[in-house]
């Protein structure tokens, strides 16, 4: 399968010798790439390596260095190290350059010079958007080049501490003699530069492009290369942007919340009290959550809206949680509760257009569907977190005292969670639900 031709997955990367409309291992259709193989590259005798004892090694230490925007230090762990490499996908408009931006310039006055390389943008629109984010800097040096051989060149003669790759789909190696952003163009050029970036320990910033799913387009051997991956979330209508790591070798899992403004993206340093900015709780279908971001709980609102279909086939639709979840708490509601739903339509939205993938909010989700249900309002000082099982009963959590610490520095007065903690909480009221009736008991007015 190494000499001649071979039919190569863009989405998952599965190598086959006949071409398939439809990939056999990610299900994906017409994604499936011819490449050729050099014949000759058999005969190319190997560099000869000799393994090293692990105690034997002797590498100096190298400190991880904050560029001062402290969501994305929260995001990176701390901040970006030397020969890091990070790749930032995001849907077109979101602002993933005007964030390049702001982080180069905050990294120009200690890891100087900044090489940012823009495939996609010529060096006078960059210099007026600079001029429009107030990123102007000495030590930033732009160019526009694709050709990957004359990047290289460039590297050589600036000796950058930073690059900025925007995007690396406008890259191209010439000798591969495909189109650039092709699966062959994009495995070979990230490839080169990821290696010429842990030789030289410079630290890599790599803006990729986005599928219509929202993952970043091609082959997924581009993720497990880099160091982290970060994605850039939120709606071009508002003005909340969500920086999310989904790999990170160097911390944990966490995100970064930004607001955009003319001026560039701004922290938002209390996400909390940003997404529950404009609740009154004064109407129905209404409950607050503490999800955990990493080790940052953030409180959110979760909505609920039920009403009776015009259609034989009642509708479902959820915005930010999972739909396959909701479907499942709607099926325990009906048998547990004898909650008539087959006729009614449910739409399920998280305030703020945060996407929460952990089951602590399934106790709100059906909180709130039962008091939209029933038109009957949640207490505006309550907060409830819990897994529900098939059972209804309600499922212990992680992190619980980081919730609750947090909900009462929000001002929450009560909380239902699992029965599983019983510590005490000094200001707030802890209710312990074992299953949904107990905590609709307590929770609806």
């Amino acid at each position: 399968m190494t000499i001649g031709t071979n039919y190569v997955c863009n989405s998952c990367g599965y190598i086959t010798l006949k071409w398939m409309g439809k990939c056999p291992d990610c299900d994906s259709w017409n994604t499936l790439e011819q490449m050729y193989n050099n014949k000759n590259s058999q005969n190319k005798k190997m560099p000869i390596t000799t393994p090293v004892p692990l105690t034997e090694l002797n590498y100096e230490d190298k400190q991880k260095v904050r560029t001062e925007i402290v969501e994305v230090d929260r995001v990176l762990g701390g901040g970006i190290f030397p020969g890091a490499s990070v790749l930032l996908g995001g849907n077109p408009g979101i602002g993933k350059s005007t964030l390049m931006l702001q982080i180069a310039y905050r990294l120009a006055e200690k890891l100087s010079p900044v090489y940012y390389l823009s495939g996609e943008e010529s060096p006078p629109q960059i210099l007026d958007r600079c001029k429009r984010l107030n990123t102007l800097h000495s030590n930033i040096y732009i160019s526009s080049e694709t050709n990957w051989e004359i990047i290289e060149n460039e590297i050589d003669n600036l000796n950058p501490k930073v690059i900025i790759v925007d995007s690396i789909q406008t890259i191209y190696y010439p000798e591969l003699g495909s189109l650039p952003g092709s699966l062959k163009q994009v495995k070979e050029c990230s490839s080169r530069l990821v290696r010429l970036t842990k030789d030289q320990e410079i630290s890599c910033f790599i803006i990729g492009h986005v599928t219509k799913d929202g993952e970043i387009a091609g082959p997924k051997v581009l993720e497990h290369m880099v160091d982290t991956v970060l994605s850039f979330e939120g709606e071009k209508q508002h003005s909340y942007r969500i920086l999310r790591s989904n790999k990170n070798r160097f911390g944990a899992m966490e995100i970064g919340v930004f607001e955009m403004r003319n001026t560039g993206l701004m922290e938002v340093n209390n996400p909390s009290k940003f997404f529950l900015n404009d609740r009154t709780g004064k109407e129905s279908g209404s409950c607050v959550t503490a999800s955990m971001e990493g080790t940052r709980p953030v409180l959110i609102e979760v909505q609920s809206l039920i009403g009776k279909t015009n259609y034989t086939t009642p509708r479902r639709m959820t915005t930010g949680v999972d739909y396959h979840r909701v479907l499942l708490i709607i099926a325990v509601l009906e048998k547990r509760l004898n909650l008539s739903l087959g006729y009614h339509d449910v739409f399920v939205n998280v305030v703020g257009g945060l996407k929460i993938k952990e089951p602590s909010v399934d106790l709100a989700v059906a909180l709130s569907l039962v008091s939209s249900y029933q038109n009957r309002t949640i207490d505006k000082n309550l907060i409830a977190f819990g897994e529900i099982g098939l059972t209804g009963e309600v499922r212990s959590v992680t992190n619980i005292e980081s919730r609750l610490t947090e909900s009462k520095k929000m001002g929450y007065k009560a909380a239902v969670i699992p029965p599983s903690d019983t510590r005490k909480h000094e200001g707030m009221d802890i209710i312990h639900a074992s299953n949904l009736k107990e905590a609709l008991s307590v929770s609806l007015n």
